[in-house]
């Protein structure tokens, strides 16, 4: 029986950062061995142990065999004959396929660490084409690091490009797909994830509301880089730069789906893409099986993105009406995540990148000199029922036109 460390660990070990967690591969064991000495399995498929201490994952060797689609589509073979080679072979990139030994040797079978050294993503064997899933593992690995100098081998997108075509990936699980986007969302460079996919067809083929924006033109005046679907990861990438909140950085990037439903005669405007934009993001939410406070958020982006570019052209009565569409008044911290995806928005064009957005700070503002307006002050005065609710909303106006004019030149 031997241990050996495998995979992210040694890889962020060669590069001098951080890792999180640690895998461990067991050579010349068995299921009843590592029962006997304490391990508890947590795999009924696939041999996987938890160890007594430390809770770290150990994994017996192992090989695999295609018999189906997606990424379920396998059978494993377990057996003490099976070797820390063989088990290397079957994993998705080399950089991940380096294993270290209880006295610090390094195992490379596969070069991963001239890949480490060339900054070079590069699949291992042919194997990798059986699990659609590594897909979006190498476009997340992609945006992890990129900021590194990373790039994916263009042998390995044109195997990734290769699967899209044989729709392997029309048998990835919707959860799955959105494990590994959520994933890519908190990565430094998300916007990367989102150009791989795009270069192997499978944005396409998973995030059609998103792919269909490439190529759509905008205003030059307000758009300098014009491609709707180049605005998308520019809103992304602004989004990144004052938030690490996933949910705002997927509100950013789906903020536009409607530019895509608009009438094409009229191009390169967009009037009413706003609320046009709300069926393909619900669709694409629900396909997806994407959680509520990431779609809520998108909704309001979508719909209300251009009410607050344009907050020094609203009338109080549409500013109080924004604040309560929003939900402000009960969700203030959302609506506070709303302003930052308007930011990104704005910022998320050639040449607006640091250019400021006193929107954000009038809405929030807005909320704060509406919120002074309190039901208690109105009724000590003798208002009650409807009466009250519209007393509140005349406050509230009077209020929000003052804080209109001081931000009038």
């Amino acid at each position: 029986m031997k241990i050996y460390l495998v995979g992210g660990a040694v890889r962020d070990q060669l590069l001098d950062i951080p890792s999180k967690d640690k895998d461990w591969v067991v050579i010349g064991s068995s299921t009843k061995e590592m029962l006997s000495l304490g391990y508890q399995q947590v795999g009924a498929d696939f041999p996987v142990f938890l160890h007594p201490d430390t809770n770290e994952e150990y994994a017996l060797a192992r090989t695999e065999r295609k018999i189906g689609h997606g990424y379920q589509g396998f059978t494993c073979h377990t057996h003490p004959n099976v070797t820390l080679e063989e088990d290397l072979l079957r994993r998705d990139l080399t950089i991940n396929a380096i294993a270290k030994d209880s006295k610090g040797n390094i195992i490379d079978p596969y070069n991963g660490q001239k890949d480490l050294t060339n900054k070079i993503l590069r699949h291992v064997s042919t194997a990798f084409s059986e699990d659609p899933l590594r897909i979006l593992r190498v476009a997340r690995f992609a945006a992890r690091f990129s900021h590194h100098d990373f790039r994916v081998a263009q042998e390995t997108i044109e195997l990734m490009s290769n699967m899209v075509l044989s729709g392997e990936t029309d048998y990835l699980v919707p959860e799955r797909v959105w494990q590994e986007t959520q994933r890519a969302l908190t990565e430094k460079s998300p916007w990367i994830y989102f150009e791989t996919l795009q270069q192997t067809n499978c944005l396409d083929s998973l995030f059609k509301e998103l792919n269909i924006l490439f190529g759509i033109p905008q205003p030059e005046k307000h758009h300098p880089e014009i491609d709707c679907g180049l605005h998308a990861l520019l809103s992304l990438k602004a989004a990144c730069n004052i938030s690490n909140k996933p949910e705002v950085r997927f509100a950013s990037l789906v903020h536009d789906l409607g530019k895509a439903c608009t009438d094409q005669s009229k191009w390169p405007s967009h009037h009413g893409h706003e609320k046009l934009g709300l069926d393909p993001i619900t669709q694409l939410c629900t396909r997806l099986k994407i959680p509520n406070n990431y779609k809520d958020l998108a909704l309001l982006a979508c719909e209300y993105h251009t009410h607050i570019h344009k907050a020094f052209e609203l009338t109080e009565k549409t500013v109080l009406k924004v604040l309560k569409n929003c939900d402000a008044f009960r969700r203030p911290d959302r609506f506070h995540d709303l302003l930052l995806c308007c930011e990104a928005d704005s910022k998320g064009r050639y040449g607006f990148e640091k250019k400021a957005y006193p929107q954000a700070t009038f809405f929030k503002e807005a909320l704060i000199t509406a919120n002074s307006i309190t039901a208690n002050d109105l009724m000590a005065q003798g208002f009650k029922g409807k009466e009250l609710g519209i007393q509140i909303d005349v406050h509230r106006c009077k209020k929000l036109k003052a804080l209109s004019l001081s931000y009038s030149p």
